[in-house]
C-alpha cells in the first residue's frame, strides 16, 4: 500500500478518497442488500394498487347489484304476466278446465269442444278450437264476458245461434256454436311443446 500513504499527502485526496470508498459502499449496498427490498416493495405497491382498482370496481358493482336485482325481479315478474297472456305451451287441461268453470258457473250444456290444427304465424302460433253450447241468450252473453276477462288471449269467431228445437225442454233455448282462437308462442308440436 505504498501508493495509498495519506499521511503524506494533503487532506482533501484523503477526504475525496473517503468520499468515493463511502459511495462505492452506499452503491453497493444499495445495489446488494436494499436493491431486491426495492424492487420488492414497488412491485406491492403496483399490486395494491391493482386490489384498490378491484375494490373500487366491486363496491361500484355492489352499489349496482341491487338496482339490477330489482330490475330482474320486475323483467321475471312481466314475463310470467306475458306468459299467462301468451303460453308457451298448449296447456289443454288447463283451458279445459277454465271454460268448464265457466258453463258450470251458468246454466248451460257443454256439448261440444274440439280443438283444431294450430295456424302458424309470425312468432306465434293461433289454436281454433270448436265449441258448442247449449243455454240462454242471456247466459251466453255472461259466457262470452267471463271469457273475455281471461288472462289468456282469446278470440271468439264464427259464432252462430241457433233455438233449441225438438222435444227437449228446460232452461236450454239456444244453441250455440263458435271457434275461440287462442294463441301459443312459438311453433307448439302435438304434444304441445314449444320448438
Amino acid at each position: 500500500m505504498a501508493g495509498l500513504e495519506l499521511e503524506t499527502r494533503p487532506w482533501y485526496v484523503a477526504l475525496i478518497v473517503g468520499l468515493v470508498l463511502a459511495g462505492g459502499l452506499i452503491w453497493a449496498s444499495e445495489q446488494f442488500l436494499f436493491g431486491d427490498m426495492r424492487r420488492e416493495i414497488t412491485g406491492k405497491n403496483q399490486q395494491l394498487e391493482t386490489l384498490k382498482e378491484k375494490v373500487r370496481q366491486g363496491r361500484s358493482v355492489a352499489k349496482d347489484r341491487e338496482a339490477f336485482r330489482q330490475k330482474v325481479e320486475q323483467l321475471e315478474t312481466e314475463w310470467s304476466r306475458l306468459l299467462r297472456i301468451l303460453p308457451t305451451a298448449k296447456q289443454t287441461d288447463e283451458l279445459i278446465k277454465k271454460i268448464k268453470a265457466l258453463t258450470e258457473r251458468g246454466s248451460f250444456r257443454f256439448v261440444r269442444f274440439q280443438p283444431g290444427a294450430f295456424v302458424k304465424k309470425d312468432f306465434y302460433s293461433e289454436w281454433p278450437i270448436n265449441v258448442q253450447l247449449e243455454g240462454s241468450y242471456h247466459e251466453l252473453a255472461l259466457f262470452f264476458d267471463r271469457l273475455a276477462r281471461f288472462s289468456r288471449i282469446i278470440n271468439v269467431d264464427s259464432a252462430q245461434i241457433s233455438a233449441v228445437t225438438g222435444k227437449r225442454t228446460g232452461p236450454y233455448t239456444i244453441n250455440t256454436t263458435f271457434t275461440m282462437k287462442t294463441f301459443v308462442y312459438g311453433s307448439p308440436d302435438a304434444a304441445g311443446v314449444k320448438r
